[in-house]
């Protein structure tokens, strides 16, 4: 059972209250914390390098401020977890293979620095695919697999699935991963928590994380950081602290936190088969019961055919990013393990790399997909549909053979086609079936993640919110393994 008179039980915004005002320090927060993870950790392995001795230094500093009476930030205090392929200022950011292992960062990412500026603590690194490369389920070379909290015989997905559990189970108030097909939502999703993808240029970020150049254009534009809470109003504090410039980044937009009101009732389009590819009935359930608690909450809910060029957006995706891999592949499939190169080479041998002729044509193609869903959205502000297409997965799925990866290529087109179009999208919790969690996506228009937000609150305000959780012990976990060789 949770113990929820238990500091770290609280929701972010109420530990950083308790902190300004004095009813707990920083110090206790954070050692609520590292008790939690000592619990906890063990039986799902979500946090990988526990920065425990650098965050209750940090706390104390927090502490030392408040008596001195400065007065301390939005999330003072708040403990947050950190993907292994974000930099945190003198911690290896390994990508969780053992090749990295001393690959330690000299200065903090821009998303690290600004919630520490914001007054949160980075309490250790989490999991995630290795290189984030090795398919969907949260399995790194160098740090193993990640539990889902709810059912070990499930994913937690990934690609930010450490930071999902570790949210979900209460050893961090807030996560920070990122997302450029799914990596925020879908881990979310699966873990019962919420999650945010912003629209690309919201949040400043530095990925050039193994030197000095900058990666592709595909990693550029597709990758967004961005996080993971276990409620709303949490995820809205950290999309506040989030948002800005940094000369690191040149993509960063300084657009408003806030749009102006839309006239009239919101107008949310409903899609919950993306593609006409099929869904399973308790997701297609979990979308109707979104729909029918923004129906209640005044919104102009509609159903609506289907979402603009999905097929035409997937082929694009797959043929931008495997041209992008191609040149590095050799070199980079030896970083991942055995088994860990597999989910990749399916995806290169179903796609080819395009010429450059091609990939000129291509980028026309992106550009006009973008259009036709700017002219969507002009008609229909939020879009409101599924997370993935079926409920959490069994372990490494989409590594085993061609079937599993088309399978989970399915269930997250949706995510892959947001990412691709570049626009904001907020995953929310709308309950449990079968004992695991179920969720939906709320997406919105570019740089308009307050009508997002606003959205995804008004549907946890009516069907609830659903962490933290204990991790269940029944069922034996499923691991991953490669059981074809």
């Amino acid at each position: 059972m949770i113990r929820q008179d238990a500091l770290w039980a609280m929701t972010a915004a109420a530990q950083a209250e308790a902190v300004r005002g004095g009813e707990i320090s920083a110090l206790e927060l954070v050692d609520s914390h590292l008790e939690r993870i000592a619990e906890v950790n063990p039986q799902v392995n979500a946090v990988t390098q526990l920065m425990a001795e650098r965050a209750r230094e940090a706390a104390g500093q927090a502490d030392r401020r408040r008596a001195a009476g400065d007065v301390l930030g939005p999330l003072a205090g708040v403990p947050f977890t950190v993907k292994e392929s974000t930099a945190v200022e003198g911690v290896p950011t390994t990508l969780g293979t053992p090749r990295f292992r001393d690959l330690v960062a000299s200065a903090d990412a821009p998303p690290v620095a600004r919630l520490r500026a914001a007054g949160a603590i980075p309490i250790g690194h989490s999991n995630m695919p290795t290189l984030i490369l090795a398919g969907m389920h949260t399995r790194s070379e160098l740090f193993g697999d990640t539990v889902n909290p709810w059912d070990r015989s499930r994913t937690p997905g990934g690609s930010s699935g450490g930071d999902g559990v570790a949210v979900a189970t209460g050893m961090a108030a807030l996560g920070l991963g990122n997302d450029s097909g799914g990596s925020v939502r879908i881990p979310a999703s699966f873990c019962g928590v919420a999650g945010l993808k912003p629209t690309a240029g919201r949040f400043p970020a530095d990925h050039r994380v193994l030197g000095p150049d900058d990666p592709g254009p595909a990693s550029q534009m597709l990758v967004t950081d961005g996080p993971l809470a276990r409620t709303v109003a949490d995820l809205r504090l950290a999309y506040e602290a989030l948002a800005g410039t940094d000369p690191r980044d040149p993509r960063a937009v300084p657009a408003p936190l806030y749009g102006e009101p839309l006239p009239g009732p919101v107008k949310v389009a409903v899609v919950a088969d993306p593609g006409g590819r099929g869904v399973h009935p308790a997701v297609r359930g979990a979308v109707a019961a979104a729909a029918d608690a923004l129906r209640d909450a005044g919104y102009d809910v509609r159903e609506v055919t289907d979402v603009p060029r999905m097929a035409e957006a997937l082929e694009a995706y797959g043929r931008i990013t495997v041209t992008e891999f191609a040149p590095t592949w050799p070199v980079v499939r030896t970083l991942l393990g055995e088994g860990g190169d597999r989910y990749i080479e399916m995806a290169m041998k179903k796609t080819p790399p395009a010429s450059a002729a091609e990939l000129t044509k291509l980028m026309g193609t992106w550009f006009g997909i973008r259009r036709s869903w700017a002219e969507f959205l002009d008609e229909y502000p939020l879009l409101l549909g599924p997370v993935f297409t079926e409920p959490p997965v069994e372990p490494g799925l989409e590594s085993r053979d061609e079937a599993g990866r088309e399978r989970v290529a399915e269930g997250m087109r949706l995510c892959t086609v947001t990412s691709f179009v570049g626009v904001p999208a907020v995953a929310v919790p709308t309950g449990v079936g079968d004992g695991l969690p179920t969720g939906v996506q709320v997406i919105g228009r570019a740089f308009r993640e307050d009508l997002c937000l606003a959205a995804a609150q008004e549907i946890e305000d009516r069907l609830g919110v659903l962490t933290p959780v204990d991790p269940r012990p029944e069922a034996p976990t499923a691991g991953w393994r490669d059981t074809s060789r």
